[in-house]
């Protein structure tokens, strides 16, 4: 069954299973202990460091492992925050980080601190610029990802750190997408990472902090890792993550080449064999293994279900998926159509054959989902008898309010207007990607009894 959501967690390296067993035997024991059997635990882990902070490109003493990569944004935030509290308690991040920055950013609010979104563009890319612009007096540290987890699109580290360097503001980098494929280049003064991203074990993290930066860690503190990561190491599964992440490193070059090709092959066929839908994320500036495309009148959950059923394992950040009903955080910063939304994520050693094969299976499930959701196959205007028209889809959910959209655009003339009331908080966003994807105008929202208005006018 082919495993298509690497970008969630990648199978386990080879390497990796090598390396734990091994030093199952050889690091169970207290690294800070002196007797043998701990300085046999200690060189394993220094080991460990020192090939991790070469891959990072960082200083040994730099880096320290966490028990989590989301364990490492938090411990980086808080720690640079505390750090420089005299400067301010001002963060700024972009509109797509992972939750572990979003999560942040909330604490800090509810703590008295504040915080600045810095939007992205249709691609999910942010403007260097406009964290320049973002920054503040009492901006206290700053966040970047080095590359989206949901739609794959690269963000310019490199140009922003140094926008962030110029003004004294150290910038986080949350590098878990892309660190097994290449080091994070610019004057980043904090980076995070997860090995089980890159093929390691789950439970292992990477936090690095350069010298200079001022860090204070947040909560009780012990001895190990630097004060900045309380608790016995977990030496099998950290050596494991280092030799995992060498590994993938020393193969990313031929694993770019191909699985960017058959992430370009999915690009283009999706477009063509799928009626309706849209291909998000930048085309080129993006991760190679990663593509994310969205349907029109597909139920995300649904869909989801019966490619498992048919035999791929793949992941959305549609709202119909996520535990609390409401759209993704990125999609909905990219303004761009939600429902029905897939992520494909290639893991090492995909074949051509499969890809084919999901090609192959893709259209007739997404059709067959329609059809079950009643959505129309095809524009069918009626007599236009009506000027305008209200549509109440009140207490349902997506995909359904832009289908009756759909079903009923034809019944008014050129000119005419429908008038969806919903309170789905994905139509804010799939009504106007629907009009944008049928060529009608969004007029916009207005205030209803329940929910919201949402105006379209038919132009075609």
């Amino acid at each position: 069954m082919p495993y298509f959501d690497a970008a969630s967690s990648a199978p386990l390296h080879p390497v990796a299973r090598q390396a734990l067993l091994a030093s199952l035997d050889e690091g169970w024991a207290d690294p800070a202990r002196l007797y043998r059997e701990g300085r046999r635990a200690a060189l394993l882990l220094d080991a460990a460091r020192e090939a991790a902070a070469e891959a990072v490109g960082c200083r040994p003493d730099e880096l320290v492992f966490t028990s989590s990569g989301t364990r490492a944004v938090h411990s980086a935030i808080s720690g640079a925050l505390s750090g420089r509290r005299r400067v301010g308690r001002h963060l700024v991040l972009s509109a797509v980080e992972h939750s572990s920055v979003i999560h942040s950013a909330a604490a800090l609010e509810a703590a008295g601190g504040s915080f600045t979104e810095v939007p992205v563009d249709r691609s999910g890319a942010v403007a260097p610029g406009a964290y320049g612009r973002a920054l503040r007096p009492d901006t206290a540290l700053a966040a970047l990802q080095s590359a989206n987890h949901e739609v794959g699109t690269e963000q310019p580290v490199e140009e922003t750190a140094e926008i962030c360097a110029d003004a004294g503001v150290p910038l986080l980098v949350d590098a878990a997408q892309s660190l097994g494929w290449g080091p994070v280049p610019g004057r980043w003064s904090l980076l995070a990472a997860s090995a089980h991203k890159w093929g390691g074990p789950a439970g292992v993290g990477l936090l690095a902090v350069r010298k200079g930066v001022r860090f204070a860690p947040q909560g009780p503190v012990d001895e190990r890792e630097s004060g900045r990561a309380a608790g016995f190491e977990n030496i099998p599964a950290i050596v494991a993550a280092a030799a995992s992440l060498r590994a993938v490193r020393a193969e990313a070059a031929a694993q770019d080449a191909r699985l960017r090709a058959l992430v370009d092959r999915v690009r283009t066929a999706v477009a063509g064999l799928v009626p309706d839908v849209e291909v998000v994320g930048d085309p080129v500036r993006r991760l190679p293994h990663l593509v994310t495309f969205s349907c029109l009148y597909v139920d995300g959950e649904t869909l989801l279900h019966e490619l498992d059923r048919a035999g791929f394992s793949v992941s959305s950040g549609s709202s119909c998926t996520s535990s609390t009903l409401t759209p993704s955080h990125v999609l909905k910063a990219m303004g761009v159509l939600t429902e029905g939304n897939i992520r494909v994520s290639l893991p090492a050693g995909t074949t051509e054959e499969e890809v084919e094969r999901f090609l192959g299976v893709l259209p007739g499930v997404v059709a067959e989902v329609r059809e079950r959701l009643g959505a129309p196959v095809a524009a069918t205007p009626s007599p236009a008898s009506r000027e305008s028209l209200v549509v109440d889809a009140l207490g349902r959910r997506c995909p359904i309010p832009v289908i009756e959209l759909a079903k009923v655009i034809g019944e008014v003339p050129v000119g005419g207007t429908v008038t969806v009331l919903a309170d789905d908080e994905a139509a804010r966003l799939d009504i106007p990607a629907w009009c944008a994807m049928r060529e009608q105008e969004y007029v916009g929202e207005e205030p209803a009894d329940r929910g919201s208005a949402y105006v379209v006018r038919r132009l075609l």
